[in-house]
């Protein structure tokens, strides 16, 4: 220290105001301490999971999937559906055709009530309707004198409506839906291991910072002790002045070193603990992971525990099924047939209860064509293009699948060779902190030049980053197959979740 504050007084004298100045803005940022909170990387990845914005942005798709499944099952149910006009009043001039052919005008002045209820039922099979009902109508005519009213019952009627050759949208619901809600599953699950990607590369990016600022501040105790050293021998000769001056510019190079460092640790620090939510006056302090999970992955294993689990084969699976539908809908829309029956018991009378008493058969039969006869070629285009595209989305699918098992290959290689540069980067860590140790040493009696300390200080620090920046390589990587195979290949499980719990 003494080396320099020599150094620093022959280039400037600092005026007593700025003291001043420093001691006013040094009190209330005396009194702004932060709490320390000591982190591990297994805690900073349970707290991303329940904290973070991007996991609660993936549970809300999760819910928005959930819902819509749930509304596709609730449609394959029977529906219980009540319609009523309570009351309708008229009072207009309709035409009128008479007996001889002729037509006028004539009056309504009535009010009606009506209501029915019916339980319909989709048929999975066929794709028709299936329907229970029964209904009542009630008719007040007035401007007669007496008010004549009517009623009109139909205590139970069975109407079935059918398109006869028509796509049937309920056998292709049932085998998309499912599988675009596992996919949904699954992509949640994506999510989760990426939002723990993410505070992997965050933690890390903090835990490099401070090793910086750790760094820094250790070269600087160092550059300042070789300092003052370098000036006692240089009083009696025994350095030149050239390995004096470098050594004190490594001083002034490592107080601004170690500024930089600090900026930096502070802006890594306010990413992390905006990432999880976290106060602003909590000092996060990320913990080395000591231990790394000894696994070598077999390529074979990742690619069929991706096959079986992850949300790419779903959403190849759905894609493939909605090109072969859009196929069967072209073919069904080239001819409408369908079929509406009806059948049933009806009763009509001025009295209410003899509106149930005498009943009358209620049948009713439809059957509706439409064939087109002269479309030049429009209905027969529609099923080609649909056609050529399930073509094309067939294609991609099998580029998407090939590109996909690539992919995996190369991660899984990079994964086992990350294994190998992390113990390299280990070993090169501790030699180089030793060979630093050591140059220090062998300087102090004059046996190396500052050119050989400066390199030796400059490969300890740079093995230190390169070990922790292979660490954290391979979590990333580890935690990246784990986003595509969802499996847990340490506790050798899969990776699931209480979807009932968590949409709840």
């Amino acid at each position: 220290m003494k080396c320099l504050q020599n150094f620093l007084s022959r280039l400037f004298r600092m005026p007593a105001a700025v003291f001043v100045v420093l001691l006013v803005v040094a009190v209330p940022l005396a009194a702004q301490q932060l709490t320390p909170r000591t982190l591990t990387l297994s805690e900073v990845i349970v707290l991303a999971r329940k904290q973070s914005v991007d996991a609660a942005s993936a549970l809300s798709q999760l819910k928005s999937a959930y819902w819509s499944y749930r509304s596709f099952r609730a449609e394959l149910l029977p529906e219980v559906n009540f319609s009523a006009t309570l009351p309708g009043y008229r009072k207009n001039y309709t035409a009128y055709q008479q007996s001889d052919g002729s037509h006028t005008y004539v009056r309504n002045d009535y009010m009606s009530l009506s209501g029915s209820l019916s339980v319909d039922q989709r048929i999975w099979l066929t794709g028709g309707t299936l329907s229970l009902t029964t209904s009542l109508d009630f008719m007040t005519q007035f401007g007669t004198g007496n008010h004549e009213r009517q009623f009109m019952s139909v205590p139970l009627a069975l109407k079935l409506s059918q398109p006869l050759f028509g796509v049937n949208s309920v056998k292709w619901d049932r085998r998309i839906e499912p599988i675009r809600y596992a996919e949904a599953q699954a992509n949640f699950l994506t999510a989760t291991e990426r939002v723990t990607m993410t505070v992997i590369q965050y933690y890390f990016n903090l835990l490099l910072a401070r090793e910086n600022v750790s760094i820094a501040r250790q070269n600087l105790q160092n550059a300042e002790k070789l300092c003052e050293v370098a000036e006692s021998k240089r009083s009696m000769g025994k350095i030149s002045e050239n390995d004096l001056l470098q050594l004190r510019l490594n001083v002034l190079n490592a107080r601004s070193t170690l500024t930089a460092s600090e900026s930096s640790l502070k802006s890594n620090m306010f990413t992390l603990r905006s990432f999880l939510a976290l106060g602003e006056r909590e000092e996060l302090i990320p913990v080395l992971p000591d231990s790394v999970p000894p696994l070598s992955l077999e390529y074979r294993d990742v690619l069929q525990k991706a096959l079986e689990h992850n949300a790419t084969v779903y959403n190849l699976r759905r894609r493939q099924l909605e090109a072969d539908y859009q196929v069967a809908q072209a073919r069904g829309n080239r001819r409408q047939v369908s079929l509406y029956a009806q059948i049933g018991f009806t009763g009509s009378d001025t009295d209410f209860g003899r509106t149930y008493a005498e009943m009358k058969d209620n049948q009713v039969v439809e059957v509706g064509l439409q064939i087109p006869i002269l479309d030049w070629g429009k209905r027969r285009g529609q099923v080609k293009v649909a056609e050529s595209n399930r073509e094309v989305v067939r294609q991609q699918l099998r580029k998407e699948e090939a590109d996909f098992s690539q992919s995996l290959f190369v991660l899984t290689e990079q994964f086992n060779n990350q294994a190998v540069q992390l113990q390299i980067a280990l070993e090169a860590d501790a030699i180089a902190r030793r060979r630093y140790e050591s140059n220090v040493q062998t300087f102090l009696i004059g046996r190396i030049s500052t050119l050989d300390l400066n390199d030796a200080q400059t490969s300890k620090d740079e093995a230190r980053r390169k070990y922790i920046n292979e660490l954290f390589s391979y979590w990333y990587y580890y935690y990246q197959i784990r986003s595509l195979t969802l499996w847990d290949f340490a506790a050798d499980t899969d990776i699931d979740a209480d979807f009932e719990a968590l949409v709840r």
